[in-house]
C-alpha cells in the first residue's frame, strides 16, 4: 500500500529486454532497500530483486508491461518512486494500492496563475470513478481532481513542489502517464454491481 507522495525521483540506468522480459536497473536514494522489498515505480507495485547502496533491478512481467509505459523507459529517463506505506506512517496523499489500472494521454498543459494544469483523457475504466475534488494517481503521484472538461479527461493542478520534486513538470501533449484509479471508487462499483 502507498500513499502516492513521491519520496525520491530515481533514474534509468539499464532496461534490459527480451521477448517475455524486462528488467530495469533504477539509481536510487535508497541504501537499506533488500531483495523482496516493494517499491512504486511511476505508480506501479515492483519487487526488487537485486540492490546495492545507490541502484536496486526490478522485474517486469508481461501483465505489468500490457498497462503500464515502463516497457518505453530508455537509460537517462527518470522515474518517481514511493516506498510502501508502513504502520504509523502520516498518511498525506490517498490509498494507493501500486495496481496501474492503464494508461492516460495528456491532451492539454497551461500554466495558469500559480500551478500547471493538465488534461489528461482516462481509459474508461477510470474515467467513470473519477469525480471532481476526488482522488487519481498519475504516474504514481497522489492528485486532486480539479475539474472534468470532458466525458473521459480529468484536469489536474500541480503546484510548484510538484513540478519541481516529480516527473509530472515534464509531461507534455502526447506523452502517456500510468493511471489508477480511485480505490473506494473501485469498490463502490463493484458493490452497485457495475464491475466489468
Amino acid at each position: 500500500m502507498f500513499t502516492g507522495i513521491v519520496t525520491a525521483m530515481g533514474e534509468v540506468l539499464r532496461a534490459e529486454r527480451g521477448p517475455e522480459r524486462l528488467a530495469l536497473t533504477l539509481r536510487a536514494p535508497y541504501p537499506d532497500l533488500a531483495p523482496g522489498d516493494s517499491v512504486a515505480v511511476n505508480g506501479a507495485c515492483l519487487t526488487v530483486v537485486e540492490t546495492a547502496d545507490d541502484w536496486f533491478r526490478v522485474d517486469v512481467i508481461v501483465t505489468t508491461r500490457g498497462r503500464t509505459a515502463l516497457e518505453t523507459l530508455r537509460p537517462g529517463e527518470r522515474v518517481n518512486l514511493e516506498r510502501p506505506l508502513a504502520a504509523g506512517d502520516p498518511l498525506g496523499g490517498h490509498f494507493v494500492q501500486g495496481h496501474v489500472d492503464g494508461l492516460g494521454d495528456v491532451v492539454a498543459v497551461r500554466d495558469e496563475q500559480d500551478a500547471r494544469l493538465l488534461d489528461v483523457r482516462l481509459p474508461p475504466e477510470v474515467a467513470e470513478l473519477s469525480i471532481p475534488h476526488g482522488s487519481i494517481a498519475l504516474d504514481g503521484v497522489s492528485l486532486t481532481i480539479n475539474a472534468i472538461p470532458a466525458p473521459d479527461t480529468v484536469q489536474v493542478a500541480l503546484i510548484p513542489f510538484t513540478l519541481q520534486h516529480t516527473t509530472l513538470g515534464e509531461r507534455r501533449p502526447g506523452d502517456r502517464v500510468q493511471v489508477e484509479g480511485d480505490m473506494l471508487g473501485k469498490y463502490v462499483r463493484r458493490l452497485l454491481g457495475k464491475d466489468r
